[in-house]
């Protein structure tokens, strides 16, 4: 059975978020800003159907996916891209590819502890996401 991550969660610590941005290209300015920021992610889950919205004084970033079932995304506020999405399950964590001009990109997310645990990758980069329950 998938992990419910219904909730509001606020990030703990974000660890090599600077080396992910920099895979993707985003300018050095930016990455000055948001590395600095705390994300709190809202997460409405309903079966396999997902609304996410990822929100910082900076920028906000909403996602809306069905696990299963592959969607154009456009990367607007992150790094401007187009990528073709799909989001799996594997056993409790939720597992996104992102095929674009970017290797190895996408997502793999799960709870662990009471925390939600985000993992971030681009190229040879991952990024470390811990967020806990508000």
């Amino acid at each position: 059975m998938p992990s419910d991550q219904n909730g509001t969660w606020e990030m703990e610590s974000n660890d090599n978020f600077e080396g992910y941005m920099k895979a993707l290209d985003i300018d050095f300015a930016t990455r000055k800003i948001a590395k600095h920021l705390t994300q709190t992610k809202i997460i409405e889950q309903n079966g396999d159907n997902f609304k996410t919205k990822t929100n910082s004084t900076f920028r906000n970033y909403d996602l809306d996916f069905t696990v299963g079932v592959e969607f154009d995304e456009h990367t607007k506020g992150l790094d401007n891209r187009h990528v073709k999405t799909l989001v799996t399950w594997d056993g409790d964590k939720l597992v996104c590819v992102q095929k674009g001009e970017k290797n190895n990109r996408g997502w793999k997310q799960w709870i662990e502890g009471g925390k939600l645990h985000l993992e971030l990758t681009c190229e040879d980069q991952v990024c470390h996401q811990v967020f806990i329950k508000k």
